[in-house]
């Protein structure tokens, strides 16, 4: 298994990354902008994309790891890869998804905390309703890590 920093083409991804943010409309907001990792186990994996929002505060924008391989563990070592990689220079990872019980575990399992929610973000910010988990997701929940442990 190898993580790799991509910094060209990386629209070339975005298939993956419409996944966990199904509007490539928001994606482009943050792609060219944030530091984009993938992991590869003999082919692509995990894609993810980080960004700096300052105050010593980085932001996990996207991860998604290809459908046949989901809960293999992938998303989680991706986790533990850019948290490592931006702990040198960033105090806290912030982390923005939809309250569902598909993601919100999967944070908490991997050391975010909640922090905050930001009412009505999906059905303000996207053109079309987004379902997971058979229920329309309507507020953003922020999570939060402590990367100085």
């Amino acid at each position: 298994m190898i993580i790799k920093q991509i910094t060209e083409n990386k629209k070339q991804y975005i298939n993956l990354l419409l996944l966990a943010d199904e509007q490539e409309s928001m994606i482009d907001k943050y792609i060219d902008r944030g530091e984009m990792f993938a992991l590869f186990d003999d082919d692509l994996k995990t894609i993810c994309v980080v960004t700096d929002e300052g105050s010593k505060v980085c932001e996990l924008k996207s991860i998604a790891t290809e459908p046949k391989y989901q809960g293999q563990g992938y998303g989680k070592q991706m986790i533990v890869h850019i948290c490592n990689y931006h702990r040198s220079n960033f105090n806290t990872m912030m982390v923005g998804t939809g309250d569902s019980p598909l993601t919100i575990p999967f944070y908490k399992k991997c050391g975010f905390t909640q922090s905050h929610r930001i009412k009505n973000f999906f059905t303000d910010n996207y053109d079309h309703p987004i379902i997971e988990g058979g229920k329309q997701i309507i507020d953003m929940i922020y999570l939060k890590k402590d990367l100085r442990r």
